[in-house]
């Protein structure tokens, strides 16, 4: 008998973990795999960029939520997410990540009675100013089966009282998408177009609230950056939020002073993997840059005061420096040392995690 698994993905973050596991659900005769896009981050030319690039299969049912706040947002993905469960009856619903889509497809199906799969659980940053945090926490307290990437999620799982025996440790779905894609990154050639050899260049994204939404804070950060790229070229595809808010805090001529920032548009996941393969070091407030940069060996400096990824900085190549300029400088002076070169990769970071959950749901059927 098979088992029906409706996988959700609603943001770019989310299709570089749904493709490992469509790729695997695929494989198996015993899963029968169904994929909804709830159109959170949509955008039509970077979406299919990124699903024809990672080979996922197209949409079983686009819900075309769009943007929004917070609760519009929410409230519109279970309103048209309810219908496709109650149609398409899934033994399993599966979540990703921790974007307003994990946590409203989530609360669906268990109000529904299905059984409710997170994928990257545990993972936790000890700042609940961040949404990701909240839609983490949630979507974890109402799971039957969470599959972790790394001990830490696991130990702050149980430390929350949620049983062993809903907890696997699997390894991130994510590195199996970039060990997959790394080679045919190769062939990308946004290095030739933008006239950059390797290591003679850094990669940033900035993005969060927290950093880009507060002028203090952003200037604090452009303190930083203003020196950085005096040194190093620095490339930037920038994200809409930052490009709409530069004007708005006042900061816009500040930044097109900057004659070594380099302000790309959104680049697809084949170009930018080899962008930061090739990178001097990367400078992010992402939580997935943390992940990729250490298995590609490349320091990253995280502009954030926590991380929900803490491996990274223990056995990987991340530094955690907060939003203070001369601690970010700091680390810069690390990464000319060559202070952070030559970690190590964090447990079960090895291709296969998809594997392994495919496996746990067949068998658990």
């Amino acid at each position: 008998m098979s088992i029906k698994i409706i996988s959700v993905a609603g943001a770019r973050p989310n299709f570089m973990k749904i493709a490992p596991l469509m790729a695997a659900f695929g494989a198996r005769s015993e899963i029968e795999p169904m994929l909804v896009h709830t159109g959170q981050h949509y955008d039509e030319k970077m979406s299919d960029l990124f699903f024809r690039q990672l080979g996922i299969p197209q949409p079983d049912v686009n819900l075309g939520i769009g943007s929004g706040s917070h609760a519009v947002q929410t409230a519109e993905i279970m309103k048209a997410f309810e219908q496709v469960v109650l149609a398409e009856k899934p033994d399993v619903v599966l979540v990703v990540g921790d974007v307003n889509s994990t946590i409203a497809c989530g609360l669906v199906a268990v109000k529904l009675g299905i059984k409710l799969v997170h994928v990257e659980a545990g993972l936790r940053s000890g700042d609940r100013a961040m949404p990701e945090e909240l839609n983490r926490i949630l979507t974890d307290s109402i799971s039957d089966m969470l599959f972790c990437t790394e001990i830490a999620g696991v130990e702050n799982l149980r430390r929350e009282g949620v049983i062993d025996e809903r907890v696997f440790f699997v390894g991130n779905v994510m590195i199996d998408t970039l060990l997959k894609n790394r080679e045919k990154a190769q062939a990308s050639t946004i290095m030739d177009d933008l006239g950059l050899a390797q290591g003679s260049f850094a990669t940033m994204t900035i993005h969060r609230p927290s950093n880009v939404d507060n002028t203090e804070t952003f200037s604090r950060l452009l303190d930083a950056i203003e020196k950085i790229q005096a040194e190093l070229p620095i490339i930037c595809p920038m994200h809409p939020r930052t490009r709409n808010n530069l004007p708005k805090l006042g900061l816009q001529e500040r930044i097109e002073g900057m004659k070594n920032l380099r302000l790309l548009e959104p680049v697809g996941y084949l170009d930018f993997l080899k962008l930061n393969a090739n990178a001097r070091v990367c400078l992010t407030d992402s939580g997935g840059l943390q992940e990729e940069t250490t298995v590609l060996r490349v320091p990253c400096i995280t502009m954030r005061e926590n991380t929900e990824r803490p491996s990274t900085c223990e056995v990987g190549t991340n530094q955690l420096v907060g939003t203070d300029p001369v601690a970010i400088l700091a680390a810069w002076e690390k990464v000319k040392a060559g202070e952070y070169d030559n970690r190590e990769i964090p447990e079960l970071w090895d291709g296969r995690a998809a594997e392994r959950i495919a496996e746990i749901l067949a068998s658990a059927n």
